[in-house]
């Protein structure tokens, strides 16, 4: 899972809306494409991308989809890219 995860992340505009909802609690879809000045099928796919790796999850309100982050999916993610940057003890 931790490959889908940051295959997802490694699309500038994916990691920049990963980024904005760690800034805010959930944002509705439309709200993104002025941030990244693309257009909403792109984002709707974007958003797809992170739905299927887990990354964010959905509310709907009327005709309206919002976005929120999943946080324990980016945590495991997290804690592994802490363990390969920890130095390892050198072997005499």
């Amino acid at each position: 899972m931790e490959i889908e995860i940051l295959r997802a992340l490694a699309h500038p505009v994916r990691f920049g809306i990963v980024r904005k909802l760690a800034e805010q609690a959930e944002i509705c879809a439309c709200d993104f494409t002025d941030d990244f000045g693309v257009s909403q099928p792109t984002i709707s796919a974007h958003l797809k991308v992170l739905r299927e790796a887990g990354i964010v999850t959905t509310r709907r309100d009327g005709n309206t989809i919002c976005y929120s982050l999943v946080p324990r999916a980016l945590a495991g993610v997290a804690g592994t890219l802490a363990e390969l940057a920890a130095p390892q003890p050198v072997r005499p």
